[in-house]
């Protein structure tokens, strides 16, 4: 099992070291890492952020891990949430599932079995998560079908793949040479074909709309946010 492509974590810990070690062990095996020292921060970040999971200590400065966790599920969000923590007493892991974690892992942890847990989390969650957003672009993944606000958004099957995978790693960069991957494999085209996609794209997807939402890093790639930097 691995993680789906640019999988996002947001990691909310206090100590120092132990975050470093998380992010020399995850980013190699293909993770997206952010982190947070502070509870306030932390909810921040998870509520502007779009994470395929959240890694939260209980004991956090200035909001409590459990804090978070109400706080995100009564806003209707169903990140998944490993608890990760010092605090192994039945009671707590109780508590903390009943408040609306979806994991527990009692410290001292080995590495290994936290890559597990989470694979096994992000596996759960594309079960049951069918829908990605961005801002107000939706797009179902079983009907294959866009939406941006109340209008319907026409796509090709080669536009479908692309935004999929934009929205998947939104917003987050997605790199030239894994759109055109996405689209063509291991045998891309000659020529820049994949431009003239990202025009169809973003003329179906942004139109007349106030706001855009596919931005060009020239010689990088396309992100996919309200606020990205078109250059």
């Amino acid at each position: 099992m691995h993680p789906p492509p640019r999988a996002r974590i947001l990691l909310l810990e206090d100590n120092v070291r132990l975050v470093q070690n998380l992010f020399a062990y995850l980013e190699p095996r293909g993770y997206l890492l952010d982190a947070a020292q502070d509870g306030d921060a932390g909810l921040a970040l998870a509520q502007e952020g779009s994470y395929h999971a959240l890694i939260l200590d209980w004991g956090l400065p200035s909001r409590e891990g459990l804090d978070i966790i109400r706080e995100l599920r009564a806003r209707d969000s169903d990140v998944p949430i490993l608890m990760l923590t010092a605090r192994g007493e039945i009671e707590d892991k109780v508590n903390a599932f009943r408040t609306g974690a979806d994991d527990y892992l009692t410290k001292p942890f080995a590495l290994a079995e936290l890559e597990v847990r989470i694979e096994a989390l992000l596996a759960r969650s594309r079960g049951r998560r069918r829908k990605l957003q961005v801002e107000d672009l939706a797009f179902d993944l079983d009907t294959q079908s866009a939406q941006r606000g109340s209008r319907h958004v026409p796509l090709s099957h080669s536009a479908r793949r692309l935004l999929e995978a934009l929205m998947r790693a939104s917003p987050a960069v997605v790199t030239r040479t894994e759109l055109e991957s996405t689209l063509w494999g291991d045998d891309p085209p000659e020529g820049d074909m994949l431009r003239s996609h990202m025009y169809e794209l973003r003329r179906a997807i942004d139109g007349d709309s106030d706001v855009k939402l596919l931005h060009t890093l020239r010689g990088v790639g396309y992100l996919l946010a309200a606020r990205g930097e078109n250059r």
